[in-house]
């Protein structure tokens, strides 16, 4: 069972990482058919959103792996 671990998460890895691509590659296409943004306080709402975003994003990764690390008995204190 161990043994199969570090490829199910490679694995998964991999594709997290791929759809990512897909979208940033997507977003930056459409940003580029749009035209240049000139409104400031969108661009700056927008980067609001995304470090907002990310920072969620990281705190639930955060705790995903604590709790999957917990599970299979790791010891995860300092």
């Amino acid at each position: 069972m161990m043994d199969w671990i570090p490829i199910g998460l490679v694995i998964f890895k991999v594709v997290v990482l791929a759809i990512g691509m897909f979208y940033a590659i997507k977003w930056h296409y459409d940003q580029g058919k749009k035209g240049k943004v000139t409104d400031r306080r969108a661009l700056l709402r927008t980067t609001g959103m995304v470090a907002v975003a990310f920072v969620l994003a990281l705190l639930v990764l955060v705790q995903l792996t604590l709790a999957v690390s917990r599970m299979i008995g790791l010891d995860m204190n300092l």
